[in-house]
């Protein structure tokens, strides 16, 4: 039996996906209550790195730690990989000593072709094209605060990148409206857009994405490996900027999500990402609680 992988948020179907939600509400739950969840004691988490992470990696080596597990982390340089194995050698040896992997890269097709040769269950922890993580765990944090979210509206401001696509994929699940706002040029993937039908609306004008929305949301202007491209970014993007007159578009009760790290003063002003609407410190701590949902899902 082949195992199962989450590369893409829409590798969960809707029932899935809020089942997992509710999930990690549990285990948010019991963390804090000082209980116990021991779900994989004795599973072993690779998790392979070839892009640094801050949240990424703190979230899932505690995470399996917690469920009674263990993260072993695989820095690209650390193994044979730096050197020139192929991709799927690397995963048909390494799969076969853990219980599941978790790889932060660049292009998706490495993860693709990873999961292809790997025994075990491999999760997506950041690619090029998608990071369903994140916006699992922004999910969460508004299932948490106001719970479904269906019917609701959602602004993306800013680069149609990776975030962006995982977002689009949320709608189409969830049945909600996406709106991105993004520059001439830097638009989502067009069958991504397709795939969601009406859910998805691609627009220029960040005040008409943000209008009645209840959660604004954006990414820092380049990411990592875009970082040549600064300045001719920060030309495309200097009117998506997300500050307290945007904010002022949505619902007065409007969260504002970033999945961090947050440049001040560049996609989001200061004011905006320290104000009361934010929650991007709660979604920072649960990517734990999400991940060991998810981590149980799929090793469990």
């Amino acid at each position: 039996m082949s195992p199962r992988h989450f590369l893409r948020l829409d590798d969960l179907g809707a029932a899935e996906l809020e089942a997992l939600l509710a999930r990690a509400a549990e285990l948010k739950a019991e963390r804090r209550a000082g209980q116990g969840h021991p779900t994989l004691a004795g599973k072993v988490m690779g998790l392979l790195f070839e892009k640094p992470s801050t949240r990424t990696r703190v979230s899932f080596e505690s995470g399996i730690y917690q469920l009674g597990g263990y993260g072993m982390f695989l820095s690209q340089h650390d193994l044979q990989l730096g050197r020139g194995e192929p991709i799927a050698d690397t995963a048909e040896v390494v799969s076969r000593m853990v219980d599941g992997i978790m790889i932060r890269t660049f292009g998706h097709e490495r993860i693709a072709e990873f999961a292809a040769a790997s025994h075990v269950p491999v999760i997506n922890g950041l690619t090029d094209r998608f990071h369903p993580c994140q916006v699992l765990t922004d999910l969460f944090t508004w299932y948490e605060r106001r719970g479904s979210i269906a019917g609701r509206t959602v602004a993306w401001i800013g680069d149609g990148n990776n975030m962006a696509h995982s977002w689009i994929n949320a709608a189409r699940l969830l049945g909600f409206e996406l709106r991105i706002a993004s520059p001439e040029g830097f638009d989502p993937e067009p069958d991504l857009v397709a795939a969601a039908g009406d859910r998805v609306t691609v627009l220029r004008d960040p005040k008409q994405a943000a209008a009645g929305a209840d959660i604004v949301t954006t990414d820092v202007w380049a990411s990592m490996g875009q970082e040549e491209e600064q300045a001719e970014r920060e030309r495309a993007f200097g009117g998506y900027r997300v500050d307290a007159a945007l904010m002022e578009e949505a619902k007065p009760d409007a969260l504002f999500m970033h999945c961090l790290p947050a440049h001040r003063g560049e996609e989001v002003t200061a004011e905006v990402l320290e104000g009361p609407q934010s929650v991007v410190w709660e979604e920072a701590e649960n990517r734990l609680h999400a991940q060991k949902a998810l981590m149980e899902l799929l090793l469990g």
